[in-house]
């Protein structure tokens, strides 16, 4: 019997299946209905989903269980329903980016992670919707229409995987992959109240995965907890039956050295954001986390560098298509895109430049610490159509206040890992964030481990 609850964690999923409480069939035909649900809501729906992997789902479903019947267990997501953001390459269907640009396209083989997934016997319901080219950090420019966050379903659920973060947080899925160039699965992790994981830069292959900037990219997880998302993270890398998580771990707060980002990163914060993040940093020393605080001294830097190189990474990869078709993007893609045009090499020079001392900073900031805290998202999911927001006094951009604490870690390849921190008075969700030494991915899944139980 499908579970009754509005969502399942992969882990609990791997319990009751192997206990015979529940079949992958049942909760994959589930996850569909709700898939279905959805779309059959139209203007009234999330909108996360670009198409649908209906037959397929049922039929690997079907297998999974008949494979765990005769003994053959292929690990923690041998059956269980996973999305896909749709800029990741699955053979035979379209990866739209959800943009008209695509319109035809049809994938010749898997991506190396959807290779990874389906040895591990993952079933994949389907492909979620984005914003435009992974451009964006609402999810309202797509092709497809814009995704709502299920929490509130005028406001944004976050970008650029917005869709796989909706899949996970409205039981569509019970994970989902989605990718992340500057906090594109941390900020809708953040907006709809479920975990998100970039690990460090290159330890997930980004092979088949349509790219914005390739030295910025990464593929990561968004699921139920953190022991889901080091269950995802590791089959990415092709290990399908990992150790538990916190098998060397203490798993206990008092032992964590944290390190609070205040200066800039702490400087422009709605109210209710800033409180949940101060009440969540107090339940973490209450249970024995030593805290202190330290900066990043080139941190105004950051928006200046990351745009100069994510805007000429995209330039170049589009170049074609924006001569031939420019009007097939939205407006605002499009726009950015042609930014990235006139960025001289003057200016990508000091760019690159200062992405390593940026790097450097950080690095120094994590010296004798466990990990860096700060808020994954400065603002609630705004509105949908919002530009602008007040904050502390004045106005400023949604776009940059959403791309404000995550994308620093992608310029300098950090992991990084977003949890739920309680909710606004509107019932928002809020999420604090989590950043861990360079290529120390599993280390920082034991942090996380270790703080999740203190934060909600």
């Amino acid at each position: 019997m499908a579970p009754t609850i509005p969502t399942l964690s992969v882990e609990a999923f791997g319990r009751k299946l192997r206990s015979g409480a529940i079949a992958s069939r049942a909760v994959t035909e589930e996850c569909l209905r709700r898939i279905h649900a959805d779309i059959d809501a139209k203007n009234d729906g999330l909108n996360a989903f670009i198409s649908v992997m209906a037959d397929e789902a049922q039929s690997h479903a079907r297998l999974a269980d008949e494979e765990l019947a005769r003994g053959i267990d292929r690990g923690p997501l041998h059956g269980v329903p996973i999305s896909v953001k749709d800029l990741v390459d699955i053979q035979g269907l379209p990866t739209t980016a959800a943009s008209r640009v695509r319109e035809g396209h049809v994938a010749r083989r898997d991506a190396a992670v959807i290779g990874h997934l389906r040895q591990a016997g993952a079933v994949l319901v389907g492909k979620t919707n984005l914003h435009e080219f992974a451009f964006g950090t609402t999810s309202e420019e797509s092709a497809f229409g814009a995704a709502r966050n299920p929490h509130d379903t005028t406001r944004s659920p976050g970008g650029s995987s917005g869709g796989s973060a909706i899949s996970v947080a409205a039981g569509m899925a019970l994970a989902s992959i989605g990718t992340d160039t500057g906090g594109s699965i941390r900020i809708p992790a953040a907006a709809c109240g479920i975990v998100g994981l970039k690990p460090a830069f290159g330890e997930v292959s980004t092979e088949g995965v349509v790219p914005l900037s390739r030295t910025l990219d990464h593929v990561g997880p968004l699921t139920q907890s953190v022991t889901d998302a080091w269950l995802l993270y590791r089959a990415l890398l092709g290990d399908h039956h990992p150790e538990a998580l916190g098998s060397h771990s203490s798993g206990a707060a008092p032992n964590l050295r944290l390190a609070v980002l205040r200066r800039y990163f702490c400087e422009l914060l709605d109210n209710e954001v800033r409180a949940r993040f101060d009440e969540a940093l107090e339940r973490l020393r209450a249970a024995g986390a030593q805290i202190d605080e330290t900066d990043i001294p080139h941190a105004r830097d950051i928006a200046a560098v990351y745009v100069t190189l994510v805007c000429s990474d995209a330039a170049a990869y589009h170049a074609a298509t924006l001569d031939r078709v420019p009007e097939r993007y939205s407006e605002m893609v499009r726009a950015r895109l042609e930014v990235g045009r006139y960025v001289l090499a003057e200016d990508l020079s000091r760019a690159l430049h200062g992405r390593e001392v940026l790097r450097r900073e950080v690095n120094a900031a994590l010296e004798g610490r466990d990990a860096l805290v700060l808020p994954a998202l400065a603002i609630p999911a705004p509105g949908l159509g919002a530009q602008s927001m007040q904050i502390g006094g004045s106005t400023e951009p949604v776009r940059n206040l959403m791309l404000r604490e995550t994308q620093l870690f992608n310029l300098t390849g950090h992991p990084a890992i977003s949890l739920p921190c309680g909710n606004t008075s509107e019932g928002l969700p809020c999420g604090l964030q989590l950043v861990g030494a360079s290529g120390q991915t599993e280390a920082l899944l034991r942090v996380a481990l270790a703080c999740e139980t203190h934060l909600s």
